[in-house]
């Protein structure tokens, strides 16, 4: 699966022109708006209470592979739903028609598409819409709490922009998000899908985004930033002392953590101030900088995408 993914990013399609790729100078900007940190700190924080309120959806979030698609297979649902609108009938998905567009993508093998299907089904990302008589699920559609997580992260990432400009877009969102989640995301995740940028973050996001709750684990880190205390040697204090206690507050193995953040302070990513167990860890200045780049990017693509909707 892994091998699959990664091989397939060298044959993405070339971002469409609703699609815009975020230039590094509109990168740079944005990281150096005086607001930033604080629009970071309410992203980590506010992935950590999203995906903490639905337990068993948030597994399908848990890699790089899988958070994409998740985003593909709503995006394919609300473009379904256009379709319908305009020839009538109902929208729904088949599993035959997310692996077509999970292979053309690059994001799965046909196999691994109809596990992850599957894997909506039984997590509650998706409800059958379709069951044969011998209890076959022959079509499904999003689920109720998958549409309110779907609204609450836009939400989150509508409130950080609003922070970096005293903008109003997350109030005008929620009050016409029945109306603009399915014109807004399939535009969303084309972005996603299209940009390397999005799907290939740097080595230490690789390391995290490989596992389960990776991308949890790294939001908590960021969220646990001393931000009082500027860098120091190129290091980031947080308010972690013990793997144990990131394991309990993200309810996976301590073996699983610790081998991961092993891996991380071989690179230099991590490490800690003091003894291990016995001090406060710390994030480099080089992990701080990969996260905020790819926040700082998928803002400014969700920020074009709203252009002409609010």
């Amino acid at each position: 699966m892994t091998n699959f993914f990664d091989f397939a990013i060298s044959g993405l399609p070339a971002a469409t022109a609703d699609a815009r790729r975020p230039s590094p100078c509109e990168i740079e900007a944005l990281l150096q708006n005086h607001a930033f940190a604080a629009a970071l700190r309410l992203l980590a924080g506010g992935f950590i209470t999203l995906y903490g309120g639905a337990p068993d959806m948030t597994a399908l979030f848990a890699t790089r592979q899988s958070r994409l698609l998740c985003h593909a297979l709503l995006a394919l649902y609300f473009e379904k739903c256009d379709a319908c609108e305009t020839a009538g009938g109902e929208a729904a998905l088949t599993r035959k028609d997310f692996a077509h567009m999970a292979l053309r993508y690059g994001l799965a093998s046909h196999d691994v598409a109809y596990a992850f299907f599957r894997e909506a089904l039984k997590c509650g990302l998706t409800r059958p819409a379709d069951q044969s008589d011998d209890g076959r699920i022959n079509a499904a559609i999003p689920s109720q709490p998958a549409m309110a997580m779907l609204t609450q992260w836009y939400d989150v990432h509508f409130q950080a922009l609003d922070l970096l400009d005293e903008g109003f877009r997350a109030s005008r969102f929620i009050k016409r998000s029945d109306v603009m989640l399915p014109r807004i995301h399939p535009r969303v995740s084309q972005a996603f899908l299209s940009h390397p940028e999005m799907r290939c973050p740097g080595p230490l996001s690789i390391i995290f985004n490989w596992f389960d709750a990776g991308g949890l684990l790294m939001d908590r880190l960021i969220a646990g930033i001393d931000w009082e205390r500027p860098p120091e040697q190129g290091r980031r204090l947080t308010d972690v002392q013990t793997v144990t206690q990131l394991a309990t507050s993200l309810s996976v193995s301590r073996i699983h953590i610790g081998r991961k953040l092993a891996a991380a302070e071989l690179i230099g990513g991590i490490g800690w101030s003091g003894r291990h167990g016995r001090s406060a860890l710390w994030i480099s200045q080089g992990f701080y900088e990969e996260y905020a780049r790819t926040q700082a990017r998928k803002l400014l693509i969700l920020d074009d995408t709203l252009i002409g909707f609010l």
